[in-house]
């Protein structure tokens, strides 16, 4: 099990990338925008900059939605490999069956 402040921090950061997105697209859609002039692009640049550094999606980090374990997280299922295993032999995950050859 992940540390609780951990899976906490990755909450704030979900809430803190949703809070922001709107005002992150019309900032990268000036900055990108070629009709604009050179202050214009210049000043949305250092605008986007001023965001919290937590706004950026990029900064986010898939957890396992039962444990928080940051890695071997599947995206299809957003859990981890061990809790994948586990349900799946329970046979809970509806057509996951162990391989046999």
């Amino acid at each position: 099990m992940a540390k609780l402040a951990l899976i906490n921090r990755e909450a704030k950061r979900t809430k803190l990338v949703a809070k922001f997105a709107s005002k992150r697209e019309s900032l990268k859609a000036v900055i990108d925008d070629q009709s604009k002039s050179d202050e214009e692009r210049y000043a949305a640049r250092l605008e986007l900059q001023q965001l919290p550094r937590n706004a950026n999606p990029t900064r986010q980090r898939k957890r396992c939605a039962i444990t928080g374990r940051p890695r071997g997280v599947f995206r299809k299922f957003g859990l981890s490999r061990g809790q994948i295993r586990d349900i799946a032999m329970r046979g809970e995950i509806p057509g996951v069956t162990k391989a046999s050859w």
